[in-house]
């Protein structure tokens, strides 16, 4: 019941996201496992997400608005709230994207029969058909991640896991975040930090259950969808590399191979073509420079691209 002690803290930042932002809090309400709270973090807004906050907070008593008077970016607004939770578990939302009515049931589940450290379900994106926002089917690299499911793995037994790095595809145990935060002050925050879960768990679990519709929208205006822009890519690219230095570190050879193979598949092609027409000539060279590096690298030469994934550039 609504009343019950919270079973799990769920962390929905947003910045300008007055119109998706109900639609996420409603994917909250309409949850199957009502043993929740949320903390909404208005990230310097100027349009009416902080009403629509406040108005959440003040008709559900599970709500707690957070506010920067200044855009912190997701890493910030994500360790603040990870100072605040005192629930067993915590799980993260962006407040442009939607959760599925069993997805906390699901997670939670999932651990209470495992006892591992966190759980990594799938994903579909959505995008806007005819006027309605519409979830579309799970792509092969995350089905590759997710399915079939497996409890209790560690990223030696299962290293296509790694492929799965968003921070909204997971519930944890907060225990793990005791020494874990996001980086600042750049985009793409949740890449390094999902291979620092991985190489860090005890054990995990993957499930294929579909748990989060993700909003590409419409008017191209998300971070991911900028990648044109040259700081955006640099960071991008810093993300991709940071990961893989994670994975290094932990001597996770076959996850590397994984990952390169997938950013030889999925976000290679794209940024070419992007490159190929910028009108700055600082594009092309940070992307060659990145592609130097990842083909310097041991696993490169056995990391091939899996032809499935021609269909499903993440764009």
């Amino acid at each position: 019941m609504p009343g019950s002690s919270p079973l799990v803290t769920m962390i929905v930042p947003g910045r300008d996201v007055a119109g998706f932002a109900p639609a996420a809090i409603a994917s909250l309400q309409a949850q199957s496992e009502p043993r929740w709270r949320a903390l909404l973090i208005d990230d310097g807004s100027l349009d009416g997400t902080g009403a629509i906050f406040d108005a959440a907070a003040a008709a559900d008593a599970r709500f707690e608005v957070l506010r920067h008077a200044e855009p912190l970016g997701l890493g910030a607004a994500r360790n603040a709230g990870l100072s605040r939770v005192d629930t067993e578990f915590v799980g993260f939302l962006d407040a442009d994207d939607e959760l599925t009515p069993d997805a906390l049931t699901t997670w939670t589940a999932t651990l209470a029969e495992s006892g591992s450290d966190f759980v990594a379900a799938a994903y579909v994106r959505s995008r806007l058909i005819d006027g309605v926002y519409r979830p579309g089917r799970v792509q092969p690299w995350v089905a590759d991640a997710t399915d079939p499911r497996r409890l209790g793995v560690t990223l030696a037994e299962h290293p296509e896991a790694a492929a799965n790095i968003v921070a909204w595809s997971k519930l944890s145990r907060t225990a793990l975040w005791n020494d874990l935060r996001f980086p600042e002050n750049v985009a793409f925050e949740d890449q390094v930090v999902a291979q620092r879960m991985y190489t860090q768990a005890r054990a995990f679990d993957v499930i294929p259950d579909v748990v989060v519709h993700w909003r590409v929208r419409a008017d191209g205006t998300s971070i991911t969808q900028g990648k044109g822009h040259l700081p955006v890519l640099r960071d991008y690219l810093a993300a991709l590399h940071g990961g893989l230095d994670v994975l290094r570190r932990a001597r996770h050879s076959e996850a590397i191979r994984q990952r390169i193979a997938l950013i030889r598949a999925m976000d290679l092609p794209p940024l070419r073509q992007l490159a190929a027409q910028h009108p700055d000539p600082a594009y092309p060279a940070a992307l060659r420079a990145f592609e130097t590096a990842l083909e310097s690298m041991p696993e490169h030469a056995d990391a091939h691209p899996d032809p499935r994934l021609v269909d499903a550039l993440a764009w």
